[in-house]
Order: structure tokens, then C-alpha cells, then sequence
């Protein structure tokens, strides 16, 4: 089931792409996670929507009195929360539901990408038995993964000097922590756990998916850093991004929902 819907037809969009756009695979894999990036949009900005909900209630005064009335009282602290929720309008799954379902979306665009650099005769058996043969997608197998100085379906390094320096993985990782810090939430208060996780998997995050792009196939590290610009430009038309936080020792602006209280 996850290769019928998800990563088979993933797979045949981008060799539709790949065709429409001359057979260059490198750009064929930049619009299609641009493209993933728009449909996902609308996820996205609930996610937001719904994350900024529940910050704001850290600051609310009578959740913070509920708190203190019920500290020992794990189970009335529960009833009393969800009341609360229902009293303001707030869907607790708001925010971790658009991220579950995007999800599957992101690790079938990763299989995708992997698959059709089909690289040893085994994976191409796999490619050619999965193709729409009604766009003639069979005939473009093995796709051409030269793009730029790259191939795409081996891990990138620009010599320099006899000294292999692996710019994308870089890219990557930077690309990585700028968009986790100027998109980052600002913290409730100073024991907010939330935060606390943010700042802990901005740190992370850049180093896992650097490594991923250091020793994986180029075209992984392609999309890396396009989605992460990408996601650096939806943050921005939707007003969430704070560059001021990538000033070493800048306390973070707050929302406009902490102000307010």
C-alpha cells in the first residue's frame, strides 16, 4: 500500500517533471519539493496556527491558577485542561497533526528521489517495472544524474587544493540551523519544556540531516537545502520568521499573543 499510493506515483511525478524539464534531474527534483512545499502549505500554516495557540495559553492567567490549585492532582489538572481547551477553542492536536500527516509526503519524496537514481541493476528492475508506461516515462530510464558539478546520485565534494570539501553537506547543515532558529517559536516562560526541546533539536537537526547529506546520494542534499529555503519563504509570507535570533545572546521576540497579556 505505501508504494502504490505514496511512493510510486511520488516517483512517476518526478520523471514527468524530469521529462518536461529537458531531462535535467537536478532541477526536476527543485520544483518538485517546491511543489510538495505548496500543496503541504496549508498544513503548515495550521501547524503554526495551532502551535501559537498553545504558547498563548501558557501565558493565560487562569490556566496558570489551574495549575497551581490542582499540582498534585495529575487527573482533575487533566479535566480542567481540556475544559479550558474547549472554552477557548483550542484543538490540542492542532499542532502535531499536520505534522504527522506530512510526514508520510516527506519520506515518499525521500524514497522517490532515491529510487529514481536507480544506481545497480537490481534498482533499475525495480524503476522500469514501476513507470506509467502511458507517458512513455520507461524510455527515460537510467535518468542523466549530472547536474552542475554533481552527480546526483553519489555524495558531493568540490576539491580544493587536493582536499575534498563536501559543500552541500555544508549547505545543508546551515540551511538547517538558520531555519530552525528564525522560525522557532519564542519560549512562554523560562521553564517552558517546549522550548527547551526547540532549542536542543535546532542544534541536532543540522548535524543528522548534514551527516545524511555527507554520506547519501547529492540529490537528497539538493532537496534538503531547497526545502529548507522553501520552508525559510513560508515562514516569511506567513510573518513567523525572527532573524534577530540569529544573533548570539538576542532574547527572542514574542508573540504578539504573549504581549498582549
Amino acid at each position: 500500500m505505501w508504494e502504490s499510493i505514496i511512493v510510486n506515483p511520488m516517483t512517476n511525478i518526478l520523471l514527468i517533471i524530469y521529462k518536461v524539464v529537458g531531462e535535467n534531474f537536478g532541477i526536476a527534483i527543485i520544483l518538485f519539493t517546491i511543489l510538495i512545499r505548496v500543496v503541504t502549505h496549508p498544513l503548515m500554516a495550521k501547524q503554526i496556527k495551532g502551535t501559537q495557540a498553545m504558547s498563548a495559553m501558557q501565558n493565560n492567567k487562569e490556566w496558570q491558577d489551574i495549575q497551581k490549585k490542582h499540582k498534585g492532582d495529575k487527573e482533575k489538572l487533566a479535566q480542567e485542561q481540556m475544559r479550558l481547551y474547549k472554552e477557548l477553542g483550542i484543538n490540542p492536536f492542532s499542532s502535531c497533526l499536520p505534522t504527522i500527516i506530512q510526514m508520510p509526503i516527506i519520506f515518499g519524496l525521500y524514497q522517490s528521489i532515491v529510487r529514481a537514481l536507480a544506481a545497480s541493476p537490481g534498482q533499475l528492475l525495480i524503476l522500469t517495472g514501476g513507470v506509467w508506461s502511458f507517458w512513455g516515462l520507461e524510455k527515460l530510464i537510467p535518468v542523466n544524474s549530472k547536474f552542475l558539478w554533481m552527480n546526483l546520485g553519489q555524495p558531493e565534494r568540490i576539491y580544493v587544493a587536493g582536499i575534498a570539501i563536501p559543500l552541500l553537506a555544508i549547505l545543508v547543515a546551515l540551511t538547517t540551523y538558520v531555519q530552525s532558529k528564525v522560525t522557532m517559536p519564542p519560549p512562554t516562560s523560562p521553564n517552558d519544556q517546549g522550548a527547551a526541546m526547540n532549542k536542543m533539536m535546532s542544534l541536532y537537526m543540522p548535524l543528522l540531516l548534514g551527516y545524511f547529506a555527507y554520506n547519501y546520494a547529492s540529490g537528497l542534499a539538493v532537496y534538503f537545502i531547497v526545502s529548507n529555503l522553501a520552508g525559510l519563504v513560508q515562514y516569511a509570507l506567513l510573518g513567523k520568521v525572527n532573524w534577530k535570533a540569529l544573533i548570539p545572546g538576542k532574547k527572542p521576540i514574542p508573540s504578539s499573543a504573549s504581549r498582549s497579556k
